[in-house]
């Protein structure tokens, strides 16, 4: 892996743990976001991995949010359309990732620290964190995907109470909207996610790539075309070498060894 300056990227088992380490709050600016691309890019593009964690370095914050001094650089609509979409785009990488993510929300995750980890595909919070998108509190709203994709999750009522009234809100409220998958002790939270990743990871990969993708366009497409979608990849998966030892070995009685073919 390419070493970087603020994001650090470790491989344990076909899992990457992706620590995002800019003191004191891992507040996201350019240079954040950039190699959080960047490093996006380099693992989706890594056949060795089958799934990813992403983690605040630190003990206080998963993500404290976008870094507020990059705001007072954005003094005109290009500028501001420009840091937006570049936040977007690297979430975007995430979510349309053929590879789980899993966001272990150790710390605070606030305004563009939350909207990282709802770009995730699973989530786990320590039962102490603080969740909440305040960007009404700044006169501005979220956006790197908070919208839209808190939307999706909780539904557009809950949705509007949580952006409008910028109020944090705890993980165990989070847990019973559906946006965390667990709420783990804090001193839990990285082990529950590798766990649960490396769960994950011994699977095909072509399977996961599979379900990914159904998943994905069953988020974004009406229901028709996404059954149409998961079809193909029942079909395109039915042949290959993993499903035939995943079925035999499950007729033998046995763990499959997959070989990713």
């Amino acid at each position: 892996m390419t070493e970087r300056q603020f994001v650090k990227t470790t491989i344990e088992d076909r899992v990457a743990i992706i620590t995002i380490d800019h003191a004191p709050v891992n507040a996201l600016n350019n240079a954040v976001l950039d190699e959080l691309s960047a490093t996006v890019d380099e693992l989706n593009a890594n056949a060795t991995v089958k799934a990813a964690i992403i983690t605040g370095g630190g003990q206080m914050a998963f993500v404290a949010g976008a870094d507020v001094n990059e705001f007072t650089k954005l003094t005109s609509p290009e500028q501001a359309k420009e840091f937006a979409q570049k936040g977007q785009s690297t979430f975007n990488k995430i979510e349309n990732s053929p590879k789980p993510y899993i966001a272990a929300i150790n710390g605070v995750a606030l305004g563009g620290g939350m909207e990282l980890a709802l770009a995730c595909h699973m989530r786990i919070a320590g039962d102490r964190v603080r969740l909440g998108q305040p960007e009404l509190n700044l006169g501005i709203i979220p956006g790197w995907g908070g919208t839209q994709r808190l939307t999706r999750i909780v539904g557009p009522a809950k949705a509007a109470e949580l952006i409008l009234t910028a109020d944090n809100f705890t993980p165990q409220e989070a847990y019973r909207l559906n946006l965390v998958n667990k709420v783990v002790p804090g001193g839990e939270v990285l082990k529950t996610a590798k766990d649960l990743a490396k769960k994950i990871a011994g699977k095909g990969a072509m399977a996961i790539a599979g379900a990914m993708d159904a998943i994905g366009k069953a988020r974004d497409a009406e229901l028709t075309a996404g059954l149409a979608i998961e079809v193909e990849n029942v079909v395109r998966l039915a042949g290959t070498e993993d499903a035939q030892e995943g079925i035999t070995a499950f007729l033998s009685k046995r763990q499959p060894v997959f070989k990713d073919k």
